[in-house]
Parts: structure tokens; sequence; C-alpha cells
């Protein structure tokens, strides 16, 4: 959530960067900015009525200390009177702070100054590209071919079970499944991160806390009778395992990583991009996250771009990593770079991660702190990225390491397999 300040100090700027992100209804700035006067103007006058009910207390107990009841009970009887306008104000208060915050969500985070302008994700600029595209065999297949041919995954069973988009994996394709997982948060342990296994539901309030809600609600699964969501990334448990926590400068940063199943509907999503293992419903991810001090949050940022770019290479995956323009940005992000690999058999590039710099933003919704060395308290900057989303990386890894005799496997991979080929 911006903060009210940033708002107050320069809304003309704030306007600027949110036309960057494309924001459609920029009105919503004065909006907030009117109904924070009237709730200043509120808060005063109540701030004022509550110090002469203060203050004329004290003057009632020195008279009664003093023997005059008389004069203590006109005083009584004005304090009566002031008590009986401060409800109404109260009532008034709290309606407009409760406008405020629901004006103030609607606005998304502001981005960077090192965002490019651009509206849709050919905008996106690529900032580098690594790793060798291999030459295939003529009659290379894509992964949803080679899946049936070694019965390693199972999309009609899984469709059977529940829906189109819930794989069955089986065999050797579970094993892999469960090889990346490990391999990808040992990977990340040994950068530092402690690893955490969180609930894969969340209430309300942990949904709001990280930006999914009111942004993003069409797109969780939803649990009406308990009011809780099904979690569409490990970010949002895993950050708000600090939420209202108050740190101190020494225990920044705060490093995390998670493996957990991520369920999204994708509502609206068809075509040729979300055949296979390209979009699913349920799938599997591994997350790091940060809680850094805000001073060092895009120098965080750059260290764990190098973090996934690291595990791709040792993947031996062709990818390319893109800074992504405002219009293809998140509503919590401040700046974000796209990770990318190749699927040689289907000739396209395919997202497997995201790292985001959200700055304050998340911060701010959670009150997630710490206490510099005066003492004094700041919001802290969040940051996280998929190191690494699964199926897409099965995909590539499929595609790209077909043979004439079976699938040859990344050399890191098999003290977790037990095995070198899918044959």
């Amino acid at each position: 959530m911006l903060q009210l300040q940033v708002l107050r100090q320069n809304p003309e700027w704030v306007k600027e960067r949110l036309a960057v992100k494309h924001f459609g209804d920029l009105a919503v700035v004065d909006t907030v900015l009117s109904l924070d006067e009237q709730r200043k103007k509120l808060q005063l006058e109540f701030d004022n009525n509550q110090a002469r009910v203060n203050s004329l207390s004290k003057e009632i107990g020195a008279l009664m200390g003093k023997g005059q009841k008389e004069e203590a009970d006109v005083k009584r009887q004005e304090v009566a009177v002031l008590k009986a306008v401060l409800n109404p104000i109260t009532e008034q208060l709290n309606e407009a702070e409760k406008n405020l915050q629901q004006e103030l969500v609607k606005l998304p985070n502001l981005p960077s100054e090192l965002v490019p302008a651009g509206k849709h994700s050919a905008d996106n600029v690529t900032v580098k590209e690594g790793g060798v595209i291999p030459g295939l065999p003529a009659d290379a297949v894509p992964h949803w071919d080679l899946i049936k041919k070694y019965d390693i995954i199972d999309f009609e069973t899984g469709a059977r079970i529940t829906g189109s988009g819930f794989p069955l994996y089986k065999g050797k394709g579970a094993r892999l499944q469960r090889a990346l997982i490990a391999y990808f948060l040992d990977y990340n342990t040994a950068a530092g991160y402690t690893e955490y296994l969180p609930p894969l539901m969340v209430n309300e309030m942990s949904a709001y806390s990280t930006g999914q809600l009111p942004d993003k609600e069409g797109q969780m699964y939803y649990m009406p009778a308990d009011n809780y969501y099904m979690i569409p990334t490990a970010e949002v448990p895993v950050t708000n395992i600090y939420r209202d926590a108050m740190l101190r400068e020494t225990d920044l940063p705060v490093k995390m990583t998670a493996y957990t199943p991520c369920f999204r509907r994708e509502a609206g999503s068809f075509g040729a991009d979300v055949r296979g293992l390209n979009r699913l419903h349920q799938f599997d991810k591994v997350e790091i996250v940060q809680i850094v001090h805000p001073d060092k949050s895009y120098e965080v940022l750059e260290s764990m771009v190098a973090h996934v770019e690291g595990l791709l290479q040792s993947l031996q995956l062709p990818y390319r990593i893109l800074r992504l323009c405002g219009g293809d940005m998140s509503f919590t992000s401040a700046l974000t770079y796209d990770f990318e690999v190749f699927s040689a058999a289907q000739q396209k590039w395919l997202e497997v991660s995201s790292v985001s710099n959200f700055e304050a933003f998340q911060a701010n919704r959670m009150k997630v702190r710490f206490k510099d060395e005066k003492g004094k308290p700041q919001l802290a900057h969040t940051l996280n990225g998929s190191s690494l989303a699964l199926p897409r990386i099965v995909a590539a890894l499929l595609e790209n390491n077909q043979a004439a005799d079976g699938i040859h496997l990344p050399v890191v991979l098999q003290p977790y397999l037990g095995f070198t080929t899918i044959q």
C-alpha cells in the first residue's frame, strides 16, 4: 500500500509514476487526498474535544479534593456535553478512515525510475541472454508428446480426478518433480535462505497484506465457508510470517525459502500457449523471499537475480532475463525481472521466474518494521522470486534434452533422481 506521506508531498509526481504502469484511474489520488483531509479535520476535532474532557476531569478531581462539590458538578455537566459530542465524531472518524482505506488500496505500487516505458510484454527489455539453444533432431516433438511416449505425466486421469490443468505425475515424472524441488531448496539454503513449509491456505488478511487482495481476487481459489484462499504462490504465507513484526536492524536481511504447490484459477486462459505444462491450475514452485533494509533493497534485487540465473545455468538451460515495462508489471511491484527459458521443440520462450522488489508497499500493508540504530521504527522492504516454478522448467528439460535413446537429464539432478535418462 502506498504511504500517505508520499501522496501528500507530491501528488502530481505520484500520478506520473502511476501513468507509467498505465493505471487507468488517476483521480483516485485526488480522492484519497480529499478523504485524508476530511479524516485529519475530524481527528483534530476529536483530539480537541478529548483534550478538553481530560482537562475538565483533572479540574473535577481538584475541586472534589477541596470539597467544592457544586463547582465539580458544573464541570461534570460540561464533560457530559462534550462526551455526547465525541460519540458522533468518533463514528464519522471511523467512517472516514474506512473510506480512505478503501480508496487507498486501489492504488498500485509506484514503479521504479528503472522501469522501461511500455504497455505490453513486447515492450519488455532484454537485459541478458545465456546458455546455448540446442539443435534438436528432425523428429523432435514437444513435451506433451514426450510425456505420453514415456508415460510420466497423465493429464487425462488428472482431469478425471479434478479437472483440466491438474496433472497426475507418475513414475519418473513424479521422481523428477521431487528431485527438482529438493535441488532447488538445497541450492537456496546453501545461499543462506532458511527453509519453511507453510500452510497452503491463507486468511483474508494474509492475502491483503501481500497485495493479492483486492487485485487478484478472481484468480484465487476461495473457500467461502471458512473465508480462506488457496495460495497462488508461497510468497503469500512466507512473507506474512513477519506481519506486524518489529525487527531490529541487525536482524536484516531475513532470507526465507519454501516449496509449495500453487493454485491459480487462470480465468480466461486458453489457446496454444496453455497446452501441456505451459499453464496449470495446480503446480509446484520453490520461492525465495527477503525482508531487507530500505537502503539495500536494489542491491539485494540484483543479488537475487544473479542467484536465479546461477540456478538456470546449473540446469544447462538457455535463458534470457527481461526487465518488465510499466504496463506488464504486477500491482505490487516496483521493479521486476522475468526469467524465460527457451523451449526448443516449441520454438518459444517460457517464463519460469519473476524476481521483484516491492519496496515498502507490502511492508506498509502488513506493518513489517525495524528499529534503526537510533531506535526509530522504519518500514522494511520486501522482495521475492521464483527459484523456480517447475512446470515450464520440466517442459524445457524434456524438450531440450530429447535424443534417440531417451531424455538425458542435467548432471546436477542425477544424485536426486537415481537415474540419468528417461527411457
